[in-house]
């Protein structure tokens, strides 16, 4: 239950990041020159975590709050901190990755602009607000993914995002009179509320379920995900929050509404059908990509399909988790993808893994699903804890599965190792359920038919990967191979649409030194460049052709 705060000033410092930031953001631009616009981000950026400090004393001694505009609770304060830590450290990088560029000024300012809307969406409980919102960050975001506005491919990638992202918007647009005309109110927790003491009519069926369609598609889901993967040419901060920091906000919005979410069954159904479908889809095609950050944007689709599929189940705690833990990694990979040649050379010097056969496949499996199986049956021994849900025993069916490769590699040795990391992970997973299940309302059980398409959708995922690793030269491989490194074919169908309604904008010429270069091949007469036809005309996706250069 919301409990409003006697004074709004306990509910100031919670807005102050969006504020400053917003403030900096059309400051930074006015400075005379980079250096002291950057001191301007800096600031901000450091003003920022303070409030957000703050926040978090304020909460915690006075308890949840909310009014008209603004929310104050855990969920609240947690966001708060993730965005406040990426934003500082993604600055901080940015000064030297853009030194000397001719538009870093421009760049600083709406990289300020993406982190204020993105604060402002945590902290609102009004839904025209958060809507606002949610697209001004999507707007600031397109100036930072077009910095490079003379690179067509930089362009026209942008310009597909573009679209999808005004299509979420009008989903939340509808979204909002729905619930205005169903609940009389656009006061996020009034109408979560209403919904839990009333049920849900057709028009809170209809509102919720456009969330959850904008939740599609601003998280790059299949078959909307191309412009996630094919966003290369931005510069990499700019990757890293929009991987750590943007992409992810629909999820943090379906958490929002997270008791509408649990009484609708048809919208549980989409995000899970959803998410099963892009984890399992993007997970495949991440195995067959070379560039680092590729593959690092196909894992960021596969991810996100999992965290959707978490809320379809009703699993608030463990989507929230899922978010933070996501977004602390990307951040990390992205701004740390230069080691990643030194990491190569250092794997290739080291003794090659033996082949995994099916026998040692079989023994693996069954030992980490037994591990994991004793490990729940002994948290539900442990004085204090509930009885685990049929979700939770599905998770942690997964992660037995993500274990198995762990016991593949330790072959026949059973070091101390392998068994802390048996042990380990799943005992982990159900101490930060524990832990996170008191920031989050409890959701509903799951439909069974719900728990049996994650199931089997998992399940077949990994038999296909152990089919593929055992036998590379095998029936299923030869198969698959074509359509998991062309993506599916998936984006270039809905790409072709896409343009033929909205084709995208001609490049802009760049000023100063940092313009792009121009490199000419020349090959002999009457020869043929396979690079080339690799770029230009070989039949695999788009993000494949960039994957390849």
């Amino acid at each position: 239950m919301i409990v409003a705060l006697a004074s709004p000033w306990s509910l100031a410092p919670s807005v102050v990041p969006a504020v400053v930031l917003a403030v900096a953001a059309v400051v930074v631009r006015r400075q005379p020159s980079a250096a002291a616009g950057w001191r301007v981000a800096r600031g901000a950026t450091v003003v920022a975590a303070v409030a957000v400090a703050i926040s978090l004393v304020v909460r915690l001694a006075e308890g949840t709050a909310a009014n008209a505009l603004v929310r104050l609770d855990s969920v609240t304060v947690v966001m708060a901190t993730l965005v406040a830590l990426v934003g500082w450290v993604v600055v901080r990088y940015s000064v030297a990755y853009l030194a000397g560029d001719p538009d870093e000024q421009r760049y600083a300012q709406r990289m300020l602009a993406t982190l204020a809307a993105v604060s402002l969406v945590i902290v609102t409980n009004h839904l025209v607000v958060l809507l606002a919102a949610w697209a001004a960050a999507s707007v600031a975001l397109h100036g930072l993914l077009t910095h490079f506005g003379d690179r067509p491919v930089a362009v026209a990638v942008a310009h597909k995002k573009f679209l999808l992202a005004r299509c979420a918007d009008v989903c939340m647009v509808g979204a909002a009179v729905a619930f205005g005309l169903t609940f009389d109110t656009l006061r996020i927790d009034s109408i979560n509320a209403a919904a839990t003491i009333d049920g849900l009519s057709t028009g809170g069926r209809i509102g919720i379920a456009l969330v959850a369609l904008a939740a599609v598609l601003k998280c790059a889901q299949l078959p909307f995900h191309g412009w996630l993967i094919q966003v290369m040419e931005a510069p990499t901060p700019v990757s890293a929050l929009l991987h750590a920091g943007v992409v992810n906000l629909g999820g943090f919005v379906l958490l929002r509404f997270a008791p509408v979410v649990d009484l609708a069954v048809e919208t549980r159904t989409l995000l899970v059908v959803v998410g099963v479908a892009t984890a399992i889809g993007a997970g495949l095609v991440m195995t067959t990509r070379v560039s680092v950050k590729v593959a690092l944007a196909w894992s960021t689709c596969a991810q996100m399909g999992f965290m959707l599929m978490q809320c379809g189940l009703g699993l608030w705690e463990m989507a929230l988790l899922h978010l933070l833990a996501h977004s602390a990694y990307k951040a990390h990979a992205f701004l740390g993808a230069g080691g990643t040649v030194r990491r190569t050379q250092l794997r290739q010097l080291a003794a090659p893994a033996p082949a995994p056969t099916a026998s040692g496949t079989a023994v693996a499996a069954a030992a980490a699903i037994g591990s994991v199986v004793i490990v729940g049956l002994a948290w539900q021994a442990l004085p204090g804890t509930k009885t685990l849900s049929a979700a939770v025993w599905v998770l942690l069916g997964v992660v037995a599965l993500a274990l198995v490769p762990l016991a593949i590699a330790n072959g026949r040795r059973v070091s101390a190792a392998t068994v802390a990391g048996m042990v380990g992970v799943p005992a982990a997973y159900l101490v930060l359920h524990e832990a996170f299940a008191r920031l989050v309302p409890t959701g509903r059980p799951a439909p069974t038919v719900l728990l049996g398409i994650v199931v089997v959708g998992f399940v077949a995922l990994f038999l296909t990967r152990v089919a593929c690793s055992i036998a590379p030269g095998g029936r299923v491989a030869r198969r698959m191979r074509p359509w998991v490194y062309g993506g599916l074919f998936l984006d270039d169908a809905f790409t072709r649409w896409a343009f033929l309604l909205s084709p995208p904008p001609g490049t802009q010429p760049r000023r100063g030194p940092m313009t792009s270069p121009t490199i000419d091949v020349v090959l002999p007469t009457g020869t043929r460049s396979r690079s080339a036809e690799a770029l230009v005309g070989a039949p695999a996706s788009l993000d494949a052709r960039i994957d390849a250069a």
